[in-house]
């Protein structure tokens, strides 16, 4: 325990980060009086700023300080189809890693009924209302391979099968450059079950 009550606050606000527990709050603490005071500060304008100004996007969900963000508002997108991810981080990834051209809903998170996280608190409502009175012809199911994951993927499947939309969802299953032997059974099973023609 720090004998500055100052320094210990600093450090009880920078556990609030994931990953970051005792130590490593004090590092960066010490590292910021001791080393990088005006870091500090531009992080604190910056942080403020983000909390203050950084909202959700009216059409996807994701993380922006617009109404709309670059993606929802850019002519170049294909309407026609939707793909769903969990996180802001999920499309960051999606559109570095692909050419994926079309558009995004963001969840926010997954299906978890033991935390309390339902089909409303993850939008599913306002998205089977895109569902009904877009012209959708295909949605991308992206969220992650957890049982919350595919729970989620099924639920929403379900509800674009209702309106007779084209539901995908990602491949999973053994990564490029990964050998069979070290492959868990799971993800072994599943790639496997998933195979297709070559």
């Amino acid at each position: 325990m720090s004998a500055s009550p100052l320094i210990s606050r600093l450090m009880e606000a920078l556990r609030c980060l994931p990953g970051v527990g005792n130590k490593t709050a004090q590092r960066m603490a010490f590292h910021l009086l001791e080393r990088d005071r005006d870091g500090g500060r531009r992080l604190s304008r910056v942080l403020v700023q983000a909390m203050d100004d950084i909202g959700h996007c009216s059409e996807c969900h994701t993380l922006c300080e617009r109404e709309l963000c670059t993606l929802c508002a850019s002519d170049s997108r294909d309407p026609g189809l939707l793909c769903i991810v969990e996180t802001p981080v999920d499309v960051d990834a999606i559109e570095q890693a692909t050419d994926f051209r079309g558009r995004y809903f963001v969840l926010m998170g997954h299906l978890s009924p033991l935390d309390g996280i339902g089909p409303e608190q993850l939008g599913l409502d306002r998205l089977d209302e895109r569902f009904v009175s877009s012209q959708l012809k295909e949605v991308i199911l992206a969220t992650n391979p957890t049982v919350e994951g595919e729970a989620t993927a099924q639920y929403i499947s379900e509800l674009a099968r209702a309106q007779g939309i084209r539901t995908t969802r990602i491949a999973h299953g053994v990564p490029m450059g990964g050998e069979l032997e070290y492959i868990d059974s799971g993800t072994l099973a599943h790639a496997f079950s998933g195979r297709g023609e070559i």
